[in-house]
């Protein structure tokens, strides 16, 4: 601007004084432990929680040691042929997934489903039963929906058993019929299944001492993993059982419509007195290939489903609504969808009975399941049995110990396969020299 001149660089005006330099002042530190060595703290090491006794004591599961074995196997470049898990390999009836997947667009699929289920599927759930073994279900009262019948299983377990108290469990039996009550707090008394017997328990010979102790008696049939069948005989006897003594019987109903050679499962509630003391358990895994949809439903006395919904509703939240739309579609048509999945079974089971006799087993066809259950050849252990087809033949089977102590000497093959698979896997069997000798 015109009549101002500019400062030389680096100066201040005059009326701006310039500021004092400041003398240099040393800071001073305190010592510490840490300024006094050369070497950084090492910190300290962390404690770490340790579980309760309830796991640990626990058995290994064998199912956890089978996918490490599956594992290094196919690391060292194995092609497996697996017949060890129970997933079925064929996908859901496509009216089913169409059901959940029109259920799905619905903005009311995204939201928390109902504790109890949607009413569509407890009601298809009461047809089911109904139309299948002519018993009428009360939708509102005597049925839940599960996110699987083993979630439920275990639910009924933690409603019923604390310390101290006795679950009568098979010896040979799907594990969480066995470790659930274990689990919770309880101890189990072990049920003899025996051959001789056609894997039946003898409720007569459980102790008295026993018996008032005990809250829970466990049925399984058909029989996972022996393909067993139960009577109405046995049925009769445990309802009567569990009145005499306050019982719950929770029977596992998973594989109802898997059977064969004109057999027809039945339901516990078809009993006389059963409807007091009993829930049943139902699974759409199998005779829907629903496995990975997670869901099933237990039916039975209102009182004892009411104490198995408190527990389901303090641990989590109800299964998806667009799964049970699916399930309601399934349960309604079960009638037609059902019958392939089983003749599709009796084929791959007719497969390995021919096969494992040609290798020299006494193989019995089972009526009921997608197993058949063999003898372990002599000098081997159920698991290293099992072990040895795997390195030998790359066939994965399941070890009966797996499912308790009295499957030892046993394994479980699961007809998870195609017929023409399940032929390759014998024929590797008979390649490497496997034959049955007791």
């Amino acid at each position: 601007m015109q009549g101002e001149r500019s400062l030389p660089s680096g100066r201040l005006p005059a009326s701006i004084p310039a500021p004092r330099a400041r003398p240099h002042r040393r800071t001073l530190r305190m010592p510490t432990a840490a300024s006094k060595s050369t070497k950084a703290a090492e910190p300290l090491p962390a404690r770490v929680a340790t579980p309760t006794r309830r796991l640990t004591d626990l058995p290994t599961y064998v199912f956890a040691w089978l996918d490490e074995l599956k594992a290094a196997a196919r690391a060292r470049g194995r092609v497996l042929i697996d017949l060890g898990i129970g997933s079925p390999d064929q996908p859901p009836p496509p009216v089913v997934v169409e059901a959940m997947v029109d259920a799905l667009r619905s903005p009311a699929s995204t939201g928390y489903p109902p504790f109890r289920g949607t009413e569509r599927f407890l009601g298809a759930v009461s047809g089911f039963m109904r139309r299948r073994f002519g018993v009428e279900v009360s939708p509102a009262r005597e049925a839940l929906c599960l996110s699987g019948a083993k979630e439920g299983i275990a639910h009924l377990a933690m409603a019923f058993v604390d310390a101290d108290a006795v679950a009568l469990v098979p010896d040979i039996t799907y594990p969480v019929h066995g470790r659930a009550p274990r689990l919770a707090g309880g101890v189990t008394h072990a049920l003899p299944l025996r051959a001789e017997r056609g894997f039946l328990p003898d409720l007569g010979a459980v102790p008295e001492a026993v018996l008032r102790r005990a809250r829970l008696l466990v049925l399984n049939y058909p029989h996972n993993p022996t393909g067993a069948t139960a009577t109405r005989e046995l049925y009769e006897e445990a309802v009567a059982l569990c009145r005499r003594h306050g019982i719950v019987l929770i029977s596992d109903l998973a594989y109802s419509e898997i059977t064969f050679d004109g057999y027809v499962a039945p339901s516990v509630l078809e009993i006389a007195g059963a409807r007091d003391v009993a829930v049943e358990f139902h699974s759409l895994s199998k005779s829907f290939s629903l496995a990975g949809a997670r869901l099933g439903f237990a039916v039975g006395n209102a009182a004892l489903i009411e104490h198995l919904y408190a527990v389901r509703t303090n641990m989590g939240y109800g299964t998806p609504a667009a799964v049970q739309e699916g399930g309601a579609v399934a349960l309604e048509r079960a009638a037609e969808l059902t019958p392939p999945v089983a003749a599709r079974y009796a084929g791959r089971r007719d497969v390995v009975v021919a096969g494992f006799r040609s290798l020299g087993w006494d193989a019995a066809p089972a009526r009921g399941t997608m197993f058949v259950w063999l003898r372990v050849p002599a000098g081997f252990t159920s698991q290293a049995w099992a072990e040895h087809l795997i390195d030998a033949a790359g066939v994965v089977v399941t070890p009966g110990n797996a499912f308790g102590p009295g499957g030892e000497g046993y394994f479980r093959v699961s007809l998870v396969a195609g017929e023409e698979t399940l032929a390759a896997a014998v024929e590797r069997l008979r390649g490497v020299g496997v034959h049955f000798r007791g």
